[in-house]
């Protein structure tokens, strides 16, 4: 059994060798070495499981990794049975080996520490599992600093387990809750980074920039629980830049989602259409927080994917929040008393604050959707990767842009609100003329030109009830005067295509009364059916097939053979046969028959 496992351990360091003869060739001149600790670390992590965040996986391998190494510099820690500690010394260190040792068993610890983080999120218990392997990560990496700081390394090899030393120090401090600590210890790292950066090639820099942006949100985060509240709106900038994936990006969403919990905590309560409620719900509370930091984020995109993107996670988050109302309403006591008072629960009334949101942030998403589609409509020009607009997708965007503002007055405890009314009738009116001028496109393209000026006609007819519905509205926001800009246009718009329609119904007709007057009537009958008429016909003397008869002939109709049906047998009187039926009996008797009928019996 023990041979079968150092065979398997044997085949996993065959697996592992190719990357191993990369980062031990680090070698410098005779008597000074060379680690490049960062560019040793990301090629291992990159490669052995942190790419997809497996930090088990990366502690294996850093686990047979520091056997290696130390089979092959014969620094083994005792043998089977006995275990001897040793510590490495400047005197006995007589390869460049000798520094990758302190170096993956930081790398070991720490990624343990990160896979009880992980867990942690379910047993908090783990939690003081994970401080203590930092804390091993951190002896470690001072024991690569004083190995370093010896007359054997380059000044470079210093710099980096410096580096490498406070960044670890300050994920300690990170996880403590030292946050000034850990902003001292993550600024020396960024600016020893930064200093390495400026003496590399331009190759070399890259992997030491990735490093820094890296550090600077924990930087802002530690900041922002110091107290500088602007830290969040950092934070939030650097995720909108470092793009939808990778590592950077989904640490920042979890810096994010710390911030805002520590935000929500002072969120108790919220004032919607004249009534304040209180908000208990942990969930409720980052929605509504995230709300709020939504207009600012979605300000500061300048291309339409991202502010998409920014509208679908508010979406998500909405889910989740409806979701706990709802499973709260379910189990309120006090709902069904209130219900027969005709009032509305605070809980209910807050369920319909979040679905007005989630209905007013998809009209919002489907309206920068629509403009987007409108530009790509009018210029005709199609991006890599996008599909062409038609005008029956901005009808399908406004159909549920007109099916969720009907939707807005329906919720409980807008029942009353006529000014809410007033307002989502108006834009329903102009939604609709803006889906009816879609329609007509469609028709317009399909040169269905009565159709479309029909259309078109209609939404003259809804722009100018729209129009003055706004000017009469006791209603005045900035949203009503934009649709009221926006009607103007296309009302102008439709007057012209309108007159374009019309002139290019003329045109098709003229084109066809054209091709009708051109048209020529070709008999094609066979010459044996048309030998009373002259004509001249080009296939009787030219090379092709001429017209001749008709084959097949046609089928002609001929005289079938009679059929005789007797109908008279059953009115024919036939006559009687009684008398020859008793002439035979009677044949019959005499002495044979007496004879006969004794001897075998008669018949009866």
């Amino acid at each position: 059994m023990k041979q079968c496992v150092k065979m398997a351990d044997d085949e996993q360091n065959v697996a592992d060798g190719v990357s191993d003869e990369q980062t031990l060739e680090t070698t410098a001149p005779s008597n000074t070495y060379t680690i490049e600790v960062l560019h040793i670390l990301k090629e291992a992590q990159q490669q052995h499981g942190l790419r997809h965040g497996d930090h088990q996986r990366y502690r294996s391998y850093c686990t047979r990794k520091l056997r290696r190494i130390r089979k092959s510099v014969n620094f083994v820690l005792g043998h089977r049975n006995k275990f001897h500690n040793k510590k490495i010394r400047e005197e006995i260190m007589s390869d460049h080996k000798f520094l990758q040792i302190p170096l993956f068993s930081a790398e070991r610890a720490w990624s343990y520490a990160m896979q009880l983080k992980q867990e942690a999120n379910t047993e908090p218990r783990k939690k003081f599992h994970l401080m203590r392997r930092l804390r091993k990560a951190v002896k470690f990496t001072e024991d690569l600093e004083t190995l370093c700081s010896s007359v054997k390394c380059d000044a470079r090899s210093k710099l980096e387990a410096q580096a490498y030393g406070a960044w670890m120090k300050g994920s300690l401090h990170f996880e403590s809750d030292e946050w000034q600590k850990a902003i001292e210890m993550f600024s020396t790292a960024k600016t020893i980074y930064e200093k390495l950066a400026e003496a590399l090639d331009d190759e070399q820099q890259i992997l030491y920039r990735q490093r820094v942006e890296e550090i600077a949100p924990n930087i802002r985060y530690c900041a922002y629980n110091i107290g500088d509240e602007s830290a969040i709106n950092d934070l939030v900038q650097m995720r909108l830049k470092s793009g939808a994936t990778g590592d950077l990006s989904s640490n920042l969403d979890t810096l994010i989602q710390q911030t805002r919990e520590k935000q929500a905590a002072t969120l108790s309560e919220v004032t919607w259409r004249g009534r304040t409620v209180g908000v208990k719900q942990e969930v409720v509370r980052l929605f509504l927080l995230n709300v709020q930091e939504s207009e600012d984020e979605i300000s500061r995109v300048a291309d339409t994917e991202g502010k998409v993107s920014i509208y679908d996670s508010l979406l998500m988050e909405c889910r989740d929040a409806q979701q706990v109302l709802r499973e709260e309403l379910k189990t309120d006591p006090k709902l069904k008393a209130q219900k027969a008072d005709g009032k509305v629960s605070s809980v209910e009334y807050l369920h319909s604050y979040v679905t007005y949101i989630k209905l007013t942030t998809i009209i919002e998403r489907n309206m920068l959707m629509a403009d987007a589609m409108k530009e790509n409509l009018q210029s005709g020009e199609v991006q890599e990767g996008k599909k062409h607009a038609k005008p029956q997708d901005l009808i399908r965007l406004h159909d549920i842009i007109i099916q969720n503002l009907t939707e807005i007055p329906q919720l409980p405890g807008l029942e009353d609100d006529d000014m809410l009314k007033e307002d989502i009738d108006n834009q329903i009116i102009v939604y609709k003329a803006f889906r009816c001028f879609y329609v007509a496109q469609s028709f317009n393209v399909a040169k269905k030109w009565v159709e479309a000026s029909a259309l078109y006609e209609r939404v003259l007819y809804y722009g100018e009830i729209a129009l003055d519905q706004l000017k009469m509205s006791s209603v005045k926001s900035s949203n009503n005067k934009e649709l009221a800009k926006k009607l103007e246009d296309l009302i102008k718009l439709v007057k012209g295509l309108k007159y374009s329609v019309h002139a290019s119904a003329i045109l098709d007709t003229e084109e066809i009364t054209t091709e009708v007057s051109q048209l020529s009537i070709s008999n094609n009958k066979p010459l044996v059916d048309r030998l009373e008429e002259y004509r001249e016909d080009s296939s009787l003397y030219s090379g092709r097939q001429a017209n001749l008869v008709t084959f097949p002939p046609d089928f002609q109709p001929v005289p079938s053979k009679p059929l005789f049906f007797d109908i008279a047998f059953n009115h024919i009187e036939f006559p009687s046969l009684e008398d020859k039926l008793e002439q035979k009996k009677a044949a019959g008797g005499g002495i044979t028959g007496f004879v006969k009928g004794w001897l075998w019996g008669g018949k009866k």
